[in-house]
């Protein structure tokens, strides 16, 4: 029985539940980029890179080439860009929405 696109789309939003996948997704917006690189712009464990590049190239969501003893990383589709787009301008909302809620808050007399 196939699974429905809900439980899909809630597997694939797990996925991405990871700050350092995040963080590389981010990175190779602007193009591809050498393990070396992703590792010293995040600054965790190579094991730990390591683990979410092998998650992320397992989704389809970036893949790997090498040359000699370099691994170079990038996106697999534009489409990922775009998703992170729409999470930046989603969260924007979101943040200036709690923003005029607390300087509401803070300017608001407290009541009987």
């Amino acid at each position: 029985m196939p699974v429905p696109l809900y439980e899909a789309k809630a597997d694939f939003f797990k996925m991405l539940g990871h700050p350092v996948r995040i963080r590389v997704l981010e990175l190779l917006q602007d193009g591809p980029r050498p393990v070396r690189e992703l590792l010293a712009d995040i600054g965790v464990e190579p094991s730990n890179l390591s683990q979410q590049l092998a998650v992320l190239r397992r989704s389809g969501l970036v893949r790997a080439t090498r040359t000699g003893s370099t691994v170079v990383y990038e996106l697999a589709g534009g489409d990922v860009a775009d998703l992170l787009a729409a999470a930046r301008r989603i969260l924007s909302v979101l943040i200036t929405g709690q923003q005029q809620l607390l300087e509401e808050l803070q300017t608001t007399a407290p009541g009987p």
